[in-house]
């Protein structure tokens, strides 16, 4: 009797790992992550076949770092319309909170206690939005834009419009490397591992998706819809803090000017990242992907010489047809 185990053996395996390759490719497309981070590969792809800059890595750690701060807020952000609300107040508040960390700095204090402080305060003001949001029931936009108002014109009272300098060990945040990596980029990828954890495997994070589902039967199956707010708020804020200590720290400089328009830049971040602005979807993955797409489109028009006017107009498209597809799926899920 001739055994062929051999040759079965082999086709045993071939045919093993086809279908290996074929339910990866299943579990691949079930990850709603996946077109972004396409969208993200092709774009790099494009860009590096037109400039040959694009692919250094000076060139590389440059885009990683210019986007941290925009992935940093959309992470806090992405939490917010998860929930059902929106804040546009990030900028200003950023720009608030390094001009007090610059006045912590001149009055002497040491960098391990202006650190806490600042987050302390930008935690303060992103629940004083909370709080107006859920007890006085004011809408999260009307709420969010009236702060974002209060944060710019404390900061130019503050400062009389003028910048203020900031040294010591807080400039680290902006201006220090680890070896060759910024540590604001660092910084990016430790809030984003938290903000995964957050989501995916503690019950507030996913309380905040129920919320914005239906918030309703949320808080009639027990979830404290108010203080799970007031919660994502202050997790806002305090990020706003952080950039706003990197921020100053990159240039040794706090300007009371300084982030306007990142509310723009972050919401556009999250929404390219999947998150659908009537609530209830989104992942931190996608989010930190829809910022590296944001910062990818900016360098690329930088590197292929683009106008700056049209930065602006290709960024408001792309808003507009993110949110255009994201209608689109929930009215044919309907």
């Amino acid at each position: 009797m001739v055994v062929k185990g051999p040759e079965v053996g082999r086709d045993g395996w071939a045919a093993n790992g086809l279908l290996r390759v074929a339910q990866t490719i299943r579990k691949a497309g079930r990850h709603k992550e996946l077109p972004i981070f396409l969208a993200l590969v092709t774009l790099c792809a494009v860009i590096s076949t037109l400039s040959p800059y694009f692919l250094t890595w000076q060139n590389i750690f440059n885009v990683l770092r210019q986007f941290s701060v925009i992935a940093i807020l959309a992470v806090g952000q992405g939490l917010v319309i998860i929930t059902g609300g929106i804040d546009l107040s990030v900028g200003a508040l950023l720009g608030l909170m390094g001009v007090l960390a610059a006045m912590l700095t001149a009055a002497g204090l040491p960098a391990a206690l202006v650190f806490p402080l600042t987050l302390a305060f930008g935690c303060a003001a992103g629940m004083i939005s909370g709080l107006l949001i859920t007890k006085v029931r004011i809408n999260p936009f009307i709420v969010t834009l009236g702060m974002m108002s209060v944060a710019r014109g404390t900061s130019l009272l503050l400062t009389g419009g003028m910048p203020v300098s900031i040294d010591g060990g807080i400039t680290f945040l902006g201006g220090g490397h680890v070896g060759m990596v910024p540590v604001s980029v660092l910084i990016m990828f430790a809030v984003a591992v938290c903000g995964y954890i957050f989501t995916t495997r503690t019950l507030p994070g996913r309380n905040i998706y129920a919320i914005g589902n239906n918030e309703r039967a949320a808080r009639l199956s027990g979830i404290p819809t108010d203080r799970m707010k007031v919660m994502v708020y202050a997790i806002m804020g305090a990020l706003c803090a952080l950039c706003g200590m990197i921020v100053s720290g990159t240039l040794n400089t706090a300007e009371p000017a300084a982030g306007t328009g990142y509310e723009l830049d972050v919401i556009a971040a999250v929404v390219i990242g999947g998150a659908s602005l009537s609530g209830g979807k989104g992942s931190i993955a996608g989010i930190v992907m829809g910022a590296a797409i944001m910062g990818v489109m900016r360098n690329g028009f930088v590197l292929l010489q683009v106008s700056a006017y049209w930065q602006v107009v290709t960024i408001g498209l792309v808003i507009i047809g993110a949110v255009a597809l994201d209608s689109i799926k929930n009215r044919n899920a309907k």
